[in-house]
């Protein structure tokens, strides 16, 4: 099975439960026993490259990772769906709306969202978005196919609609561009390695982990300016300045979570914290004066990894969050 499979049903389950509870579950496996899905690994993007443009229909709740052309056709009214979208860290995401056909005035809606929303909380969180959450939004009722693309500001966005009748639906296109400095991420991986830099931009960056796992930072730079390191913030990280911070909870939204750790000073050398969080988080807070960067292996961690803690641990507090 792909980690990328894993990490869908792993999301899918605690969204059906977060939206509609154990009916919308039974709606999902009956839709599974028609080829559950499917051509979501990631190494099927490598056979679909040079490939004709993927053509598929889009399910009322859906989690897609490839590049393509996606239908909704409402065979019954459907009130509350939504697609996922992820694609790789280096990458935004580019949404077209080709077609629309929706009853605004009937309570129909379609809206594109520059993110992810779950159980109300949002990533990136308002506070390390660059925009505010009422821009976060296109809403077709209100803007029709004036603006026909809307691309996102990291590697995940979504879609939210209603279509109440049998018939009606729309067609988006989804491609993916090059990020040269990705800021926000979601990892489709439970198990990977990532380096994010924060070249003399005043924002807050956080790479998200949607497992429990094992953190290993190997290299951190933090203030420095043409290649001198600069001395070390008398205020430390409560203050003013630049700095990593390791996060850990149950939700999407990295504003809400427990900070585990702080790390304020440049080092070079293995430092590891175990995570067992739903959902962990290495997030870098960037005053703009400098070229930040941090360097970092995750691992998922094993079931008897969380029955035993031991080392650098935060498992109590995750538990006691659930």
């Amino acid at each position: 099975m792909s980690p990328f499979f894993r990490l869908q049903g792993r999301f899918i389950l605690i969204f059906l439960v977060a939206l509609r509870g154990e009916s919308r579950y039974l709606e999902l496996r009956e839709a599974g026993d028609q080829d559950p899905f499917l051509l979501l690994g990631a190494h099927l993007k490598r056979e679909l490259a040079g490939e004709p443009l993927y053509r598929r229909a889009l399910r009322c709740l859906d989690m897609l990772s490839l590049q393509g052309q996606f239908t909704f056709t409402a065979d019954r009214p459907q009130l509350h769906c939504a697609a996922f979208f992820i694609s790789e860290p280096e990458e935004f995401i580019t949404i077209y709306l080709d077609l629309v056909s929706i009853d605004c005035q009937g309570g129909d809606f379609l809206q594109v969202f520059d993110g992810w929303i779950l159980k109300g909380e949002k990533f990136p969180s308002s506070q390390d978005h660059p925009l505010p959450t009422t821009e976060r939004y296109v809403d077709f009722c209100e803007s029709g196919l004036g603006r026909r693309s809307i691309r996102s500001s990291q590697n995940v966005a979504m879609i939210f609609f209603r279509v109440h009748e049998p018939g009606n639906g729309f067609t988006v296109t989804v491609r993916t561009d090059p990020n040269l400095f990705p800021c926000n991420v979601i990892s489709q991986t439970p198990n990977g390695r990532f380096t994010l830099v924060v070249p003399h931009q005043h924002r807050n960056c956080s790479f998200s982990i949607i497992y429990p796992v094992m953190i290993k930072i190997s290299d951190l730079t933090l203030g420095h300016l043409n290649g001198l390191q600069l001395k070390k913030p008398v205020a430390g990280c409560g203050g003013k300045g630049d700095f990593v911070e390791l996060l850990g909870g149950s939700g999407l939204d990295p504003s809400k979570m427990m900070p585990l750790a702080d790390l304020c000073y440049p080092f070079h050398g293995p430092a590891q914290m175990k995570i067992g969080c739903d959902n962990s988080v290495v997030r870098m807070v960037s005053s703009g004066k400098h070229v930040n960067r941090v360097t970092f292996e995750y691992r998922q961690l094993e079931p008897y990894e969380l029955e035993n803690p031991n080392g650098n641990s935060i498992r109590e507090f995750c538990l006691s969050a659930l």
